[in-house]
């Protein structure tokens, strides 16, 4: 199984993409990309994961993911869950430069900015913020133009104003504060999102971006705040919680898929990562379904 970078196009100074979502179920495999995005299940149940985060779904999840905060939603199989046939959502992509000037700058726009700074995580919203948030965005679908960008900027103020959140992800996934980033380091994101399953060197990358490795290793940090190496390798261990969760594979199987050469490594690492041990990992999701 190979995690995917969807490709979002956006039209000249298009920032936002508001859509309503309906299918059979959710097909999104594990993937990641520079949008923001707004995901509002209105008919479907399941399990969500974000980065290592992996929680039940159910009507009127409302769940807003950072840029580069690997994801994906899977669906209940049919006769399982009363919706788990059908899937109605509204998802909300928006341009991590969107408005990154006033965000930045003015005081205005000060909890919409600590908003998508703790998206880094990815946020889910309760039930009693939700119902609210959700209405806005019911809304926010059947608008255009300006008028639908200025109610976007509404949504976030009211967003960003709720308690009534949660933070998903481990501090793991929470990049340090970077200067802009830009096309070079989105062909980076994309070449470690569709190979970080085989083994992947710092001198193949910065070869594939026409840079010297030594350069590499100093951008990459400066732009992520982590080193290479450690990046992948949280990205490994990402998936391997969704693989040890679906429980189709041994232990050992998943060690190699998700990269790993060694059954020890993969332990340490991901021990080191989550606090528990794969087994220990898959045994506490057990326990919490059964």
């Amino acid at each position: 199984m190979k995690i995917m970078h969807e490709q979002v196009s956006f039209a000249p100074r298009t920032m936002l993409k508001v859509k309503w979502d309906e299918f059979p179920h959710f097909t999104y495999p594990w993937h990641f990309h520079s949008e923001f995005e707004i995901v509002y299940v209105l008919k479907s149940s399941g399990r969500r994961f974000v980065a290592d985060s992996v929680e039940p779904f159910q009507e009127g999840d409302i769940t807003l993911m950072g840029s580069y905060l690997p994801h994906f939603w899977k669906s209940d199989v049919p006769g399982e869950a009363e919706n788990a046939s059908h899937v109605n959502a509204i998802v909300v992509q928006f341009h991590k430069d969107f408005f990154r000037d006033e965000i930045n700058s003015y005081p205005e726009f000060h909890s919409i900015n600590e908003l998508l700074k703790r998206a880094a995580r990815g946020i889910h919203f309760n039930k009693t913020s939700g119902e609210k948030i959700g209405r806005m965005l019911k809304r926010l679908l059947k608008l255009n133009g300006l008028e639908r960008m200025l109610y976007f900027i509404k949504l976030m103020d009211t967003m960003s104003r709720t308690e009534n959140y949660r933070i998903l992800a481990s501090k793991a996934y929470l990049l340090e504060e970077h200067k802009e980033l830009n096309n070079r380091l989105d062909k980076i994101m994309h070449f470690i999102n569709t190979n970080y399953q085989r083994k992947i060197t710092q001198e193949e990358v910065a070869t594939k971006i026409g840079m010297t490795t030594a350069a590499f290793c100093r951008y990459f940090k400066e732009k992520t705040g982590k080193g290479f190496i450690f990046f992948v390798n949280e990205m490994r261990i990402g998936y391997a919680c969704k693989l040890l969760i679906e429980n189709h594979l041994s232990i050992s199987q998943i060690c190699f898929e998700c990269g790993f050469n060694n059954i020890s490594n993969f332990n340490r690492m991901f021990k080191r990562q989550t606090g528990y041990t794969p087994g220990e990992y898959q045994q506490q999701f057990i326990k919490a379904t059964v």
